[in-house]
């Protein structure tokens, strides 16, 4: 039975992208012909939390509609290691909670995180949408696995814009952030390219 998750930003007791959030749910269930969904209001509600900070909320869930959920403290955390993985095969269009594959490729690439490579096209790293920045200007692939509500959000606001980026195109640009539901916009560490240890210009990146 697959199961899925869904990780929601929670600052200071408020729900953020809540109707993003919900939104892929429903979707979830829609796409597997499934009637109904869960109601993230309602499961944060349930909840009682009042204590301010910044939590990931983690809520675990299978098509029958049982969940689990988890509140837990975050912190952004700065990459040390990334690398560029190859894999022309993997599909990742829905947040199922089953995350060997992303494994296998970090193991496989000996880095703390990768930036996924598929049909020669840059897509996401492990565990979020990638930008890149050219001038002033921040890019997002439109090569992605998952459309992360924070990419979907950031491209309605205008914040960013969409491009095709390959391995070849890369070097246009000077640096690059990661942005998913618990990191914002400029609300984390930005890398200069070069951070990457295996762009196309120094050696081969590992193939999958």
């Amino acid at each position: 039975m697959s199961r899925f998750i869904e990780s929601i930003k929670v600052e200071d007791q408020k729900l953020f992208l809540a109707d993003l959030h919900q939104k892929r749910i429903n979707e979830t269930f829609a796409h597997f012909g499934k009637e109904g969904s869960l109601d993230l209001a309602k499961i944060y509600k349930n909840l009682e939390h009042d204590e301010d900070g910044l939590f990931k909320l983690k809520i675990t869930y299978s098509l029958e509609k049982d969940f689990r959920v988890q509140l837990i403290p975050y912190a952004i955390s700065e990459i040390n290691k990334i690398s560029l993985v190859e894999n022309n095969t993997y599909d990742y269009s829905f947040k199922f909670e089953d995350r060997k594959e992303f494994e296998r490729m970090k193991q496989k690439a000996k880095a703390e995180e990768i930036i996924i490579v598929k049909n020669n096209h840059i897509t996401d790293t492990s565990y979020s949408n990638i930008l890149f920045k050219k001038g002033k200007d921040w890019f997002t692939p439109n090569t992605f696995l998952l459309n992360g509500v924070q990419r979907q959000h950031l491209l309605k606001t205008k914040k960013i814009k969409e491009a095709e980026i390959t391995l070849q195109t890369l070097k246009d640009y000077s640096h690059f952030q990661i942005i998913n539901a618990m990191n914002d916009f400029d609300d984390m560490f930005i890398y200069p390219l070069s951070k990457i240890t295996n762009l196309p210009d120094h050696t081969d990146f590992a193939g999958i």
